[in-house]
C-alpha cells in the first residue's frame, strides 16, 4: 500500500495573504503612460541589467524584469558577462553604461562572483542611473531608494499597515535589502532590531515583532514558531526549490496557521520591486530630457 502524503496543516481563519500583484499592476501602468509619453518627445527609456551569476533564482528574476519592462514600454539590455566574470570588467561595463546617454537605468544583479563586492562595483554606477540605490555615493545624494526595501514599503502601505510605533525586526543584513529596509522602517518611525547569521535563539527575536521582514535566501527559515500571533510578515526571498519552483524565506503553509498576515512567495515583495524599478528608469529618462545626466567625473545633475 503506497503510503498517503501527510495532510497540510489548516490555515487560521484570521491569516490574511497580502498580494502585491495589484499595487504592481497600478505601478506599471503608470510608467506605461510615462514610457509612451517619453516616445512622443523621442527618448526611449531604457535599462540595463549586468548579471554575472548562474543563479537560478537570479536568472528568473532578470527574465520577469525584462518581460515587464517589454510590456511597458521600457527597453531591457541584459548584459550577461557571466559567472567567472572578473571584478574589473564588471567595473568597466558599468562605467561603460554610465556614459551611455541612451542607458537611463542601471542594475546590478546579485549575487556575484566571488572576491566581486557590490558596493564597490556600484560606485562605477552615477547616482542618476543608480534606480536601485546600489551606489554608496546615492545615499547622499537625491537619488532612488533600493527597489527591494523600497517595494516593501509600498506594499505594507498600500495594505494600512501602521508603522509608526511598532516594533519591526528584519531578518538578514545584506546591503542592497536588509540594511536598507531597516532604515527605510526607521524612517518610519518602526523600532526596528535586525538579525543575522550568528543571532542566538532566532525565534525570541522574531516573536517580538509586530512587521517581521525576511530577506535572507534560505527556504523555509521562518516557520510558525518564530512568528507571534498577529504579526504581519514579508518574505522578501527568491529560491529555487527542488521541482524547480520560485518559493521565499517563510514556510508559507507552516505561517499560516497563525493569525497574522503574510506576503506570498511568488506575487508579493517581488512584482512591487520590478515595477519600482521600472518607474525609476522612466522617471531618470524624464530627467534626461530636462538635463542630459552628468558623464562619470563631471558634476551631477540637479535635474530630477
Amino acid at each position: 500500500m503506497t503510503p498517503q502524503a501527510p495532510t497540510p496543516p489548516t490555515p487560521h481563519p484570521d491569516h490574511v495573504v497580502l498580494d502585491g500583484t495589484a499595487r504592481a499592476r497600478e505601478l506599471r501602468q503608470g510608467v506605461h503612460a510615462e514610457a509612451a509619453a517619453l516616445t512622443l518627445l523621442g527618448v526611449a527609456p531604457r535599462l540595463a541589467v549586468v548579471v554575472a551569476t548562474a543563479d537560478e533564482g537570479a536568472g528568473w528574476y532578470v527574465r520577469s524584469l525584462s518581460g515587464a519592462a517589454r510590456r511597458v514600454g521600457v527597453e531591457c539590455e541584459v548584459v550577461d558577462l557571466g559567472p567567472d566574470a572578473a571584478p574589473e570588467l564588471i567595473g568597466a561595463t558599468l562605467a561603460r553604461l554610465s556614459s551611455d546617454d541612451t542607458v537611463h537605468g542601471i542594475i546590478l544583479q546579485t549575487p556575484l562572483p566571488d572576491g566581486a563586492r557590490v558596493e564597490e562595483l556600484a560606485a562605477s554606477i552615477v547616482p542618476e542611473k543608480d534606480v536601485d540605490g546600489a551606489n554608496p555615493l546615492s545615499a547622499g545624494l537625491p537619488a532612488y531608494p533600493p527597489a527591494t526595501a523600497a517595494a516593501v514599503l509600498e506594499l505594507l502601505d498600500h495594505h494600512g499597515i501602521e508603522l509608526a510605533g511598532r516594533s519591526a525586526v528584519v531578518v538578514g543584513r545584506s546591503l542592497v535589502v536588509g540594511k536598507p529596509t531597516a532604515q527605510l522602517l526607521l524612517q518610519r518611525d518602526a523600532t526596528v532590531g535586525i538579525c543575522h547569521r550568528h543571532t542566538k535563539d532566532l525565534a525570541e527575536h522574531t516573536r517580538t515583532a509586530d512587521v517581521l521582514v525576511v530577506a535572507v535566501g534560505r527556504i523555509g527559515l521562518i516557520r510558525a514558531e518564530h512568528v507571534a500571533d498577529g504579526a504581519v510578515v514579508v518574505d522578501v526571498g527568491t529560491n529555487t526549490a527542488p521541482d524547480g519552483s520560485l518559493v521565499g524565506d517563510v514556510d508559507a503553509v507552516d505561517v499560516a496557521r497563525r493569525p497574522g498576515a503574510l506576503t506570498p512567495v511568488p506575487g508579493g515583495v517581488g512584482p512591487v520591486t520590478t515595477a519600482l524599478l521600472l518607474a525609476h528608469t522612466v522617471r531618470s529618462a524624464r530627467a534626461h530630457v530636462r538635463a542630459p545626466l552628468r558623464r562619470p567625473g563631471g558634476p551631477p545633475s540637479r535635474n530630477r
